[in-house]
């Protein structure tokens, strides 16, 4: 069963639980108003019994004979019996003893009783008079009340089938319109496939639970296209750049066979494929960097993370490193809060991305001084690295976050082209933003940033 057909039904069952039992109480009400109503009939006619059998001596014959036309033949099955003081049968024609002696010394005791026999329901009360005391008992079925309440327990059951068959069809229509936004969902998740991990589901107004199900189906999908990219990235990437080194050391090796050479030039032979070796080396390790990056990047653990405490600790490193003075922190503004310098983010991870900056920094720069500003306030945190290197010609700024991308004046300089590529991924998981300001020979600027 579909679920909006499962929520229409329990939606219908339980309204048609609550019509019953509010019906069931107006049932109940009604039965002791009808029953209420004919022992108050009842008790009128054992008092209007008693004026027409023991005070007709005071009642005028026209009188008494008007009474008798309109009371006595009004209630179909009625019984009346007068009762004296020995409990014997009184004035009435029938003299059989219909109620036991039990029943008549209560009323006599009580003055006045109501109960039920059966379908019957009997009234007796205890009158004066000066002929004697009697007893006065009157029973009858209320046929005309027993059809009322048959009739209402029909127009019930008619209204309790009709108003549930209405709930589950208008609860099917809201439900129908409440779980739309997921049946839009479904189609478009339907959409996705290998070749299409690029498309996101609609998130809608992003303030219910579907909105949050899109939301994280968005993230999965996010990490599904970065786990294939990466996948095709590192294969194609992965064998381009290790067939260059495997290519160019065979290639030298054969050349050295091919004929005898001097120890000269067996020695340059050899410092040529040591530093095509040590390119491998450097090429290898930037691929498990990348790996290990990539691995990270769709299980890490997010806590908070000082970037003003995270900035001091890049500035000790890098003293250590690249010797006093050479690595400098710049403080612009800080808010007045501290949990305003706090970001959700995997510490280990953006240590490996600033770092990354920092080395090419020193390493396209001759070791030239490092430069990091950082600048927050109550909206967003900011933090650009600054080197004195032989920068990027502009053209190619938006292109060095692609992997394996060199930038075309970096050729003399040991690289694999992944490093920003690593820090661009690892900033844009936590949130933030990267981009590079630089210019040929005018060094670079790059700046993060972090809304808070």
């Amino acid at each position: 069963m579909k679920i909006k057909d499962r929520l229409a039904l329990y939606f219908a069952i339980i309204s048609a639980v609550i019509l019953i039992i509010v019906m069931a109480t107006i049932y109940i009400t009604f039965i002791s108003l009808v029953k209420s109503d004919f022992y108050g009939r009842l008790t009128e006619r054992a008092n209007i019994a008693a004026q027409l059998y023991l005070e007709a001596d005071e009642i005028p014959a026209d009188s008494l004979s008007h009474v008798r036309e309109r009371y006595l033949k009004q209630i179909p099955g009625e019984v009346v019996r007068f009762y004296n003081d020995r409990n014997a049968a009184s004035f009435i024609n029938d003299k059989q003893q219909y109620w036991s002696n039990s029943v008549i010394n209560q009323v006599r005791k009580r003055k006045e009783v109501e109960f039920g026999e059966g379908d019957r329901q009997t009234v007796g009360i205890y009158y004066n008079d000066n002929q004697g005391n009697f007893v006065i008992l009157v029973s009858a079925e209320d046929v005309s009340g027993h059809r009322r309440i048959e009739d209402l327990i029909e127009i019930m059951l008619i209204m309790v089938a009709c108003v549930s068959i209405l709930l589950f069809v208008v609860g099917r229509w809201f439900a129908k319109k409440a779980l739309a936004p997921i049946d839009a969902m479904v189609s478009q998740v339907q959409q996705v496939r290998v070749s299409s991990l690029s498309l996101r589901i609609n998130e809608g107004n992003g303030k219910d639970e579907i909105s949050t199900l899109a939301q994280n189906f968005n993230k999965l999908l996010e990490h599904l296209e970065n786990a294939f990219e990466l996948q095709q990235t590192f294969v194609i990437n992965a064998s381009h750049e290790l067939r260059t080194p495997v290519t160019s050391i065979m290639g030298e090796m054969e050349l050295a066979l091919n004929k005898q050479r001097s120890a000269p030039e067996y020695q340059e032979v050899i410092k040529s494929a040591l530093a095509d070796a040590d390119r491998l080396n450097e090429t290898i390790d930037g691929l498990l960097e990348l790996a290990q990056v990539d691995m990270s990047y769709t299980q890490a653990a997010v806590s908070p993370v000082a970037i003003d405490e995270l900035i001091w600790e890049l500035s000790d490193y890098w003293t250590k490193k690249a010797r006093k003075g050479r690595f400098t922190v710049n403080v612009v503004n800080l808010p007045d809060d501290h949990d305003q310098l706090i970001v959700p983010a995997n510490k280990a991870l953006l240590t490996i991305a600033l770092n990354n900056i920092i080395s090419n920094g020193y390493k396209f720069s001759d070791n030239q001084p490092v430069q990091c500003d950082l600048y927050a306030d109550d909206s967003q945190i900011t933090i650009t690295i600054t080197d004195q290197g032989i920068g990027i010609p502009e053209e190619e700024t938006d292109k060095v976050f692609r992997s394996f991308y060199r930038a075309t004046n970096v050729k003399d300089y040991h690289g694999t082209g992944i490093g920003l590529y690593i820090t661009a991924k690892i900033i844009n998981l936590f949130n933030g933003t990267i981009t590079v300001s630089s210019g040929t020979g005018a060094g670079s600027s790059f700046i993060i940033s972090f809304a808070t």
